[in-house]
This record gives structure tokens, sequence and C-alpha cells, in this order.
């Protein structure tokens, strides 16, 4: 079926124009974010079989809607000429390689400075365009920036490190694009000068992993992996119930001396070990296997929904893990409506999450679904101001694939 081409009027970036080149999720999940928030988004595709998240049955139908679709090799004679044109008013470029390839071929910041000096570009790698040549050079991916940055190293058990899943590491560097993005941006509006971000995955991984590593750097301390529990405190962690699982986050003096009296360790409140102030039951007290073997024998005689009644009315933190089927059958989800229905170019029904944050006065909005590859590609030229001639020169020379629109 037809889908519409010429973007509505909405969200906080409406009027913001972003170009990015880029496969699977960190940066075009980034741009999907911009593009609910309202931004005119066009995704540069390869002419063999475009984006790999094309192999995906729904994934690419949730991270590539919103966004127009131009397919060519941005290296050849032609592609310069197109990316030139494309970011002549644009506001962000965003590029994914392994380490400098745009300025190997040709494509430098400086050359797309001069064309539109105020342009925010964005280079994101595993880790970055500078540093070991070896490592710059080197092929990344979300589990090996995991690991390089010690991420893996804190999570899973003493015996099994583990990668945090689902993509955790591209989809935290999807949001620390978002950021970097429109920082620069900012900055670019007020002083008409453009930036230039080296954004290494395995960095944006050491930012979200850094609470642990600052007792390492700073005392040498390296806590244990401690699996589903916390690493220092008791009761803090997943643990089982007598149908299910609940998240715990026991913290606070009125929370501490509850729980206490609740798994039969009452006497233990107002000791030396866990004064009548106590506000964190730490593991290296003397007591804590007893309070954590006491906590979870009393976790297996209630459910999941009883401890979480219970304890939430005690103003502890309590949250029984929700399945999938779960989380759809939550009042709370309906009520914020944060699941929506749309027909993917096919007519095809497609569930997904609607757009987050909620915003008040600009909300952001789905206006097309995902196109074919090259759906847009001569619409696209042909408001950048390329002629009829143009675009048979491009099409002849085998550098751009129209999909076509028409």
């Amino acid at each position: 079926m037809a889908i519409p081409v010429d973007k509505p009027s909405y969200g906080v970036l409406d009027g913001m124009k972003v170009v990015y080149s880029a496969v699977e999720i960190a940066v075009p999940t980034a741009c999907e974010i911009l593009s609910e928030w309202g931004a005119d988004v066009t995704w540069i595709e390869n002419t063999y079989s475009g984006d790999s998240v094309r192999d995906t049955v729904f994934v690419k139908e949730m991270e590539r809607r919103n966004q127009r679709s131009i397919s060519m090799n941005p290296f050849s004679d032609d592609g310069k000429e197109i990316i030139l044109k494309l970011i002549e008013d644009a506001d962000i470029f965003i590029e994914s390689s392994k380490g400098p390839v745009w300025a190997r071929k040709g494509i430098t910041d400086k050359m797309l400075w001069a064309t539109n000096p105020k342009l925010v570009i964005v280079h994101v790698s595993g880790f970055g365009h500078s540093g070991d040549p070896e490592r710059v050079n080197s092929a990344a991916y979300d589990l090996t920036v995991q690991d390089y940055s010690g991420y893996v190293y804190q999570n899973g058990s003493p015996e099994q490190p583990m990668t945090a899943a689902p993509y955790t590491g591209d989809y935290f560097n999807a949001l620390m694009v978002v950021g970097a993005a429109l920082g620069a941006v900012y900055r670019a509006q007020k002083t008409g000068e453009g930036e230039s971000i080296d954004l290494a995955m395995y960095e944006t991984m050491l930012r979200v992993g850094v609470y642990y590593m600052v007792d390492y750097l700073n005392k040498g301390i390296e806590y244990p992996r401690a699996g589903a529990r916390n690493q220092n405190l008791c009761a803090i962690g997943q643990y089982k119930t007598k149908d299910s699982f609940i998240g715990l986050c026991v913290y606070g003096v009125p929370q501490n001396k509850y729980l206490l009296e609740t798994i039969g360790l009452g006497h233990l409140w107002g000791t030396e070990e866990y004064p009548e102030d106590c506000s964190a039951l730490w593991l290296s007290s003397s007591q804590a296997p007893l309070i954590e073997r006491k906590l979870e024998e009393y976790l297996l005689t209630r459910t999941a929904d009883e401890v979480e009644k219970d304890f939430t009315a005690h103003k502890i933190a309590a949250q029984k893990m929700l399945t999938f089927d779960d989380i759809l059958a939550e009042e709370h989800t309906k009520a914020r409506e944060n699941f929506m229905e749309w027909q993917n170019k096919d007519g095809q029904t497609i569930k997904g999450l609607n757009t987050v944050p909620r915003f008040a006065r600009r909300p952001g909005q789905f206006w097309r679904p995902m196109p074919a590859l090259g759906y847009d590609t001569r619409d696209i030229l042909q408001k950048a101001g390329f002629s009829d001639e143009d675009l048979a020169r491009f099409e002849s020379s085998g550098s751009v694939k129209f999909g076509d629109a028409e």
C-alpha cells in the first residue's frame, strides 16, 4: 500500500532534520526516537539488501517507523554529491562504522562543514576514532563493547559473567547519541558553529557501569558478581516467592525495622549492629546470612502479589516480576496507552510501543510505517533540488537505487 511521504507537524523537534547512515540498533534507534519527537529523519541504506534489520520480522517495524529510506552508495562520486546536498539544511548527520571509515573514504568533517558550518556530526563506533590503531579498527557489537568496558565483568554470577540483555549496550548508546547530538545542536544554534562527536560505544558503557568501578579506582575494592542480588546489601534483588519472583529494594529506617519484624528477626532491631537509625542492612554484618535465609524462607510462603501489596503498604519498594502478558494486562499501562497498533507497508497490523516520554504540549507521534528499501529515494532527491536528468544519471551509474514511492 502507499504510505505517506509528507511529514506532518508535531513534536518538540518539529523542524529539525536528521540524516544518518547505520544499521541494526544503536544509531537507528536514536534516530527513531528523534523522529518520534518530531524530527524529519532520512535513513541511508546500501543498494543491495539495505539495513540488516530488514532480516527481522517485527523489530524492523518498530525501529524504522517514521523514517524515509534512500538507497545509495554514499562513497561513490554520485553518493558524495547527494550527501552534500542532503546535509545542506540538516541539523544532524550521524554515521556508524568501524573507526574513521568515512574520512578514509573521502567524506571528512571539513568537507561536510564546508557545505553546512552549523552541522552536528556524530561518529559512532565501538572504540572511537583515536587511540590504539588496532583497537580503533576492530569490529564491535553490543556484546563486545560490554565485555571491553567491564560491564560484563560486573554482571552475572561468580561462576558465570553475562551480557546484559536485550542488546543493552546498543540501547544505552542510542540514548547517548540522542543526548550528545541534541546538546551539540543547542550549542550550534547559539554560536553558528557545528560540532563533531566521536562517540565510542565502550565509553558509554564505562559511564553507565562506573558505580562500582570508582571504588576500585580509589580504594582497589572489587565486589563479587552477585547474580540476582545486590553486591553490598541484604534484601535487595530478585527473590523467589511461592508462585513467582519479586524484586525488592529494602532501604530506609522504617523499612528495615518492618522487614526484620516480618521475617521473625525483630529482636535484632536496636542492637549495636542494627541500631534504631539503621538505614542499610549491610552484607558485611555478622547477621547478614541469617537475614537473607529468613527472608528467602518467608517469601516462599507467600505469593508475589501478597508480598508486593504488604511491602508497598509499608513503603518498601517491591515489584512482582511481570511477564509480557502481565504487562499488557496492567491497568496502568492501558491508562497510559503504552502500546499501540499500526498498519505496515503491506497492510499487516503491527503491535509495538507507543512514543515515550509523554510531552504535554508537543507530544510525539507515529506518522508512517517502515518504508521499503529505497522507497523515498526519488522523493528525497527531488526535494533536495536534483533534476530529472540528475536522477537518470544516478540511476544509470548504479550507485543509487529507486524503490519507488510512485
